[in-house]
């Protein structure tokens, strides 16, 4: 079973690897809305405070990476389902929970490639520093989250007929997930119902995990740090 998961897994990232302008292109939209968004925001708000805007919502920023990272990963299970290679992997001797795990994982290590760059990208920027970070956290918040977001995209690519199907629904899922999870604004900032949402929504404990992780980031935190542990890990076990 090792040998027949080793061999999906390596042939998502295979693909994954080859396709290197979307892995530089998906370097653009953080840092539009870090700088253009951001900056944007920031500059209506009063004492100068943009600055200060920006540094906000990188948790958002680098959770927005994983998100639409892993989510875009869950294309290729699209792909494989309309060209019969899902077909086969299923009729295959290889368990069908192998596959649900070979998938898992590559949208996984998608995300955490893409935010690995950005991290390097946000240093170089002095965006983000060394001592800012816990880094048995930041690692652990990347990873539940990177995790979180993959099962997300691999529900998203399971209920899908089709290609266009796909782009649809995902559409449908990624921009209210995004928006009313804490990313840009603090949750408890939201009206009533649009605040119930952002706590029914996982990945609003992924954000707020990160944000913890981040020392500028610690005071606008929303929930406890076991809780978001605790959300993530139930909804990707889920």
């Amino acid at each position: 079973m090792l040998i027949a998961l080793n061999a999906v897994l390596g042939r998502e990232l295979k693909k994954t690897f080859r396709q290197k302008s979307r892995l530089l292109a998906s370097m653009v939209r953080p840092m539009i809305w870090l700088f253009v968004i951001g900056g944007g925001i920031g500059s209506i708000m009063p004492d100068d405070s943009h600055q200060n805007y920006q540094n906000a919502i990188i948790p958002g920023i680098l959770g927005m990476t994983l998100l639409f990272g892993s989510m875009l990963s869950a294309l290729s299970t699209v792909y494989d389902k309309e060209s019969g290679v899902m077909r086969m992997l299923i009729i295959s001797p290889m368990p069908s929970y192998a596959v649900i795990l070979s998938k898992l994982a590559s949208s996984t290590l998608a995300g955490l490639l893409q935010i690995i760059m950005l991290c390097v990208l946000l240093f170089a920027l002095q965006k983000l520093h060394f001592n800012q970070i816990n880094w048995t956290l930041f690692i652990f918040s990347l990873f539940l989250t990177a995790i979180a977001c993959a099962a997300l995209g691999l529900i998203t690519a399971v209920v899908s007929k089709s290609l266009d199907n796909f782009a649809a629904i995902m559409n449908f899922v990624i921009f209210p997930v995004f928006f009313l999870s804490g990313a840009l604004y603090p949750v408890d900032n939201l009206p009533t119902i649009l605040h119930w949402v952002a706590v029914a929504n996982p990945f609003t404990y992924g954000v707020d995990l990160i944000k913890h992780s981040i020392a500028i980031t610690q005071e606008s935190t929303d929930f406890l740090l076991y809780v978001d542990a605790l959300v993530l890990g139930a909804f990707s076990i889920v």
